[in-house]
């Protein structure tokens, strides 16, 4: 039976260029990854220029989040049937253009409008990245060492964007978190039009699914909406809420098991292992969003950090975070296999997050926020490539492109849905605790501790779920019958399972 990567080993192109177009590739999601958490330490300054509510503050976040998250499906059928290469390099243009809209935002309805604008940008360019790179370095060694590069460039930008948004915002202003993506994304753009090959698409006589997109990314600006505000709001008209996103889920569902070309095909599903991989990563995410968002906030409220030194306080992360993923992590996972390198990458997350939960509000930094930052760094380091390998292991041929723009919307999902319950969460105590009057600071810490323990419970959730739903099969026979070379355990062939791809 030919392997599923045999069609694509014929036009790969020279070795030099398939290194050069994952560089191009890497700083192009650099960028949008960069952006996506460069903004949690400018947001005090953010709120008090714009007057910002406390929960409204999230939609900074969430506006670029979602549809980012629901735009990735669509983005990565319109890429195979216009071209990959033409979606990457229009997404780099729209989302450079976004940002100098952004960067010259004078009120609330601007910027969230913009970085509304940048997520569909950034969903343009991130929807065919990793079908892309799949593309390029077919063979599994070289596939495994590329993805463990391109996951320590995300991982490690997203930690990165933390010091810079605190060295932009004190050294210059808040705007300017936004305006450096100008020259980033010219340089970006210019070297991915002159490295990157050239790809045909099917055309779109194939069509794209435009409905489907509107409903999956109607339902989750819903259900954000409704997490985000329930604070503010009747419950009555959250529950309205909740319902309405949930029928457009359905409806989303429902449309997709009868189109004739599906925005996203269920039969994918089939697979446990991708499906329980995605489920993890979305509880994995929603818990590290909240650490990154409120860590930040932590840092300046509770213990009167400017911005600046907030940034600073979390370069260790993605230094930690980028050193492992380069020297250790294709290595461990290659030795152990996936399986037990996530498991051992999502305990540390738990233990991470449960102790940075306990931070008081005469808290340090060396006794109560570096060690949990670096627990959680070396977890990610860990359990990032691991998740990500596990969910594109079942992916045939025909379905690595559906794969992996499935992968990236879960991944903002859990992003934007953990995002929105923790900061409600932590309002909610905060203002709790106030209105019994509470000291405000004190109040704010107890806030904070209790989202990142609620953040550490998801964790372990997903801890759970891939000790019970991921744990590799072995073959039936390889303990009744005798044999002079044993295959070995599933997990240790690279994240190859022993049962067969989804069909």
């Amino acid at each position: 039976m030919p392997s599923r990567t045999e069609p694509a080993r014929s036009s790969t192109p020279r070795a030099h260029s398939r290194w050069a177009s994952l560089v191009v590739l890497c700083a192009g999601i650099l960028m949008t990854v960069l952006d996506g958490n460069i903004v949690t330490v400018a947001m005090p300054a953010v709120q008090s220029d714009l007057g910002f509510s406390a929960p409204g503050l999230a939609w900074v976040v969430n506006a670029y989040l979602i549809p980012f998250g629901g735009l990735l499906l669509l983005a990565g059928r319109l890429g195979d049937l216009l071209g990959r290469k033409r979606m990457f390099t229009a997404g780099l243009a729209v989302f450079t253009v976004a940002s100098v809209l952004c960067g010259l935002a004078d009120s609330q309805g601007v910027l969230v409008a913009a970085r509304a604008l940048q997520g569909v940008g950034g969903a343009m360019a991130s929807a065919v990245v990793l079908g892309m790179l799949v593309a390029l370095f077919p063979e599994p060694r070289e596939q495994g060492r590329a993805i463990a590069v391109f996951s320590a460039v995300g991982a490690a930008g997203g930690a990165l964007g933390t010091f810079l948004g605190g060295a932009l915002t004190q050294a210059l202003n808040w705007h300017w978190i936004f305006l450096i993506n100008l020259p980033i994304g010219v340089v970006a753009l210019v070297a991915a039009l002159r490295i990157l090959a050239p790809d045909e698409g099917t055309g779109l006589g194939g069509g794209a699914d435009y409905p489907s997109a509107a409903l999956v990314t109607g339902a989750l600006m819903l259900m954000v909406y409704a997490i985000v505000g329930a604070g503010e709001r009747d419950p009555g008209d959250t529950v309205a809420l909740g319902a309405l996103a949930l029928a457009l889920f359905a409806g989303f569902t429902l449309r997709q098991s009868r189109a004739a070309r599906p925005l996203l095909r269920l039969r994918l599903f089939r697979s446990r292992t991708l499906t329980s991989a995605n489920g993890v990563q979305i509880l994995m995410v929603a818990g590290m969003y909240g650490f990154q968002y409120l860590g930040a906030l932590y840092l300046q409220r509770v213990l009167g950090y400017g911005e600046l030194l907030t940034g600073t306080a979390f370069l260790p992360a993605p230094v930690t975070i980028g050193v492992l993923m380069l020297t250790l992590s294709a290595p461990a996972i290659a030795r152990f296999g996936p399986y037990r390198v996530l498991l051992a990458g999502l305990a540390l997350i738990t233990a991470g997050l449960a102790l940075f939960g306990r931070a008081p509000a005469e808290g340090a930094y060396v006794t109560d926020v570096l060690p949990p930052l670096l627990l959680l760094s070396v977890g990610f380091a860990a359990a990032m490539p691991a998740v990500t390998g596990l969910a594109m292991s079942d992916a045939g041929a025909e379905d690595a492109g559906l794969a992996s723009g499935l992968f990236n919307t879960t991944q903002v999902v859990g992003g934007s849905l953990g995002l929105a319950v923790l900061t409600t969460l932590a309002a909610s105590r905060t203002e709790e605790l106030t209105g019994a009057g509470g000291h405000v600071v004190a109040a704010t810490a107890d806030g904070y501790g209790l989202a990142l323990t609620a953040a550490s419970a998801v964790a372990a959730t997903a801890l759970a779920l891939t000790a019970v739903m991921l744990r590799p099969r072995r073959a039936s026979s390889a303990s009744s019958a005798p044999s002079a070379s044993p295959a070995p355990p599933a997990d240790e062939h690279h994240g190859r399972r022993t049962e067969p791809a989804v069909r």
